[in-house]
């Protein structure tokens, strides 16, 4: 048995657009990430889903919340699929903060998470999705931290592999747990 998990990055956000890491603040969507919510929904709402899982972060549940609103979908929040906490650096500068992020694959964020505790955190998510979800196909809606927990701890990518790649974003990725 198994279970097929549909990754969706949360839409485009107003800190997107000034370049801003929001780390574990809230955001908000943009009017663009609006239109691309409403997109995700006509793409997603006849995929076969049976449940949005979301990250309970603002820019995360506005997503889910647009793709899927008047649908008979249960949208779950989950904070485990939240970003990297950047602790004292959530909020800054994304040049600025990812300009050396290998040096914060195992040490945490000055107040906040290491990206392994992150991709961690969301490791445990996924041990819990059979208990319910098994056999299953469910929806995604997170952050980087969420998709490279998954392309690490599902399809087994090295973490340092992840860093050091720039972030594509692309309407969903696929991934089939064992």
């Amino acid at each position: 048995m198994s279970t097929v998990i549909v990754f969706e990055t949360h839409s485009w956000s107003e800190d997107n657009d000034r370049g801003v890491a929001t780390g574990w603040l809230p955001g908000r969507l943009s009017e663009r990430g609006r239109q691309l919510a409403a997109e995700m929904g006509e793409r997603r709402r006849d995929d076969g889903i049976a449940a949005v899982f979301t990250s309970d972060l603002r820019r995360a549940v506005e997503t889910a919340e647009i793709a899927f609103a008047g649908s008979d979908v249960p949208v779950l929040r989950d904070w485990r699929l939240r970003e990297c906490d950047y602790g004292s650096s959530n909020g800054m500068p994304g040049a600025e903060l990812h300009e050396h992020r290998e040096r914060f694959l195992d040490e945490p964020y000055p107040g906040g998470e290491s990206w392994r505790q992150a991709v961690e955190r969301v490791g445990r998510f996924l041990e819990d999705l059979p208990t319910r979800w098994d056999d299953r196909r469910v929806l995604v809606v997170g952050h980087v931290a969420t998709r490279w927990a998954f392309d690490h701890l599902i399809d087994g990518v090295p973490l340092e592999d992840l860093m050091a790649a720039d972030f594509a974003w692309r309407e969903g990725w696929e991934y089939t747990t064992a």
